[in-house]
């Protein structure tokens, strides 16, 4: 019989089976076949469909014998209305099977998809509390294969969702193993057409996931479960994600700058989609911490402002919202392990760190790689100033999946000081 003992003695982890290089979507066919599919919904955004990429995929399933439609209403920035939307009208057939196409946006839409045409209810009944109702699936979903087109998101590798609910004016996520999709195909030459400020947003949030996961609580540092099948999807930095965030953070300081640069850059673009599904391995089990629950407030709550390199949207781009308080977080989390801080500013660097560097190390590391890429200078880029610090904090400490695993207790007092200063 299980009894609870102090401090966490297991870890978690997963991931999907993987195809990674150039012109691995050429083989989706003989993969939906093998898993004795008939019918397929392809789900994706206008702006990719542009590129030609889902309809290539559409027509090897075609080819294969197999019914297939493509649905290119994705948000770019996925909402509870957006979901509605595709809910719907995949709820119009019984699919097989759904391919999502796209960058975190098609992903996170088609596991809401494959949630809610597989159990009754709405999104907010499987949302983290307290914003949710935090329901756990609990009927089979279909299968779920993830073609990433952008080296940002991981979402191929994880069990997570995330929404920007309007009304709420804030972000949230639903996460769970049904969620994590049956098979990643990542094929860097599908990300050569990104501008480069989609670029770089999307770089940054590769090294947010890894940065985050790296340093957050060691899951033996965590409390242990009253219920071991219940453990939470993120289990805290481990041995086995400790791999892969290093993997991603060595990558992203050699080949970022030039992805940015010089989108043509075919070495710079498959070693950046390595590094985005060597994050999304390691955060999808350890855990992302206070730049993405920072995020989800930032992103959700802005009013009127436009991101350059990107369609007309309701919200700040996930990237650019991630990176916005990064350098202010790790500053304050130094403290918490500050070996593991130093230790990925070397690897963002090859440089070599000491105690005597502290906390300013990667904090300094982080800003001038932002500030050589392009990216926004500060929250007031994207219209905030102190008169908001109080509801950025509140959205903030509702994201509860996020705050369990920050490497420093974190108060109201904590979070105004790094939106401040992140101004």
């Amino acid at each position: 019989m299980y009894e609870r003992h102090g401090n966490e003695s297991v870890f978690t982890w997963a991931a999907p089976p993987l195809k990674f290089g150039n012109g691995a979507i050429d083989e989706i066919g003989p993969e939906i076949a093998a898993l004795g599919a008939s019918s397929c919904l392809v789900i994706t955004d206008a702006g990719v469909r542009e590129t030609g990429v889902p309809d290539r995929i559409h027509d090897q399933l075609v080819a294969a014998g197999m019914k297939a439609e493509v649905f290119d209403r994705v948000a770019i920035e996925p909402t509870d209305q957006s979901i509605d939307e595709a809910v719907a009208w995949a709820r119009q057939q019984d699919w097989d099977c759904f391919i999502a196409v796209g960058g975190g946006s098609a992903m996170d839409t088609a596991k809401a998809v494959n949630l809610l045409t597989t159990h009754p209810g709405e999104l907010l009944d499987f949302v983290t509390p307290p914003i949710g109702a935090g329901k756990a699936p609990w009927l089979p979903v279909k299968p779920l294969i993830a073609v990433p087109t952008t080296a940002g998101t991981g979402s191929e590798s994880t069990t997570i969702c995330v929404v920007d609910f309007l009304g709420l004016h804030l972000k949230a996520g639903v996460s769970h193993p049904k969620l994590r999709p049956t098979l990643a195909i990542v094929d860097p030459l599908t990300t050569v057409s990104l501008p480069p400020q989609v670029t770089a947003a999307s770089g940054m949030d590769v090294l947010s996931h890894a940065l985050e996961s790296y340093t957050s609580v060691r899951f033996d540092a965590k409390p242990a479960p009253e219920d071991p099948m219940k453990r939470p999807a993120f289990c805290g930095s481990n041995p086995v994600s400790d791999v892969w965030c290093e993997q991603a953070l060595l990558l992203v300081g050699q080949y970022l700058r030039r992805a940015v640069m010089n989108g043509r850059d075919l070495e710079a673009r498959y070693h950046m989609a390595l590094a985005s599904m060597s994050a999304g391995t390691g955060f999808g089990n350890a855990g992302t911490h206070l730049p993405h629950a920072n995020a989800y407030p930032i992103a959700g709550a802005v009013q009127n402002y436009r991101a350059e390199g990107y369609p007309e949207m309701p919200m700040v781009p996930h990237g650019q919202a991630v990176s916005s308080t990064a350098a202010a977080v790790f500053r304050w989390t130094y403290p918490g392990d500050p070996g593991r801080h130093l230790r990925a500013a070397e690897l963002l660097t090859g440089q070599t760190f000491t105690r005597t560097d502290g906390a300013e190390a990667l904090a300094h590391v982080l800003d001038e790689l932002m500030s050589d890429i392009g990216m926004p200078a500060g929250l007031r880029s994207f219209g905030y100033d102190e008169s908001h610090l109080d509801t950025l904090v509140d959205g903030t400490m509702k994201q509860t999946r996020q705050l369990a695993v920050v490497p420093r207790p974190v108060t109201r007092q904590a979070l105004t000081d790094i939106f401040r200063e992140s101004l």
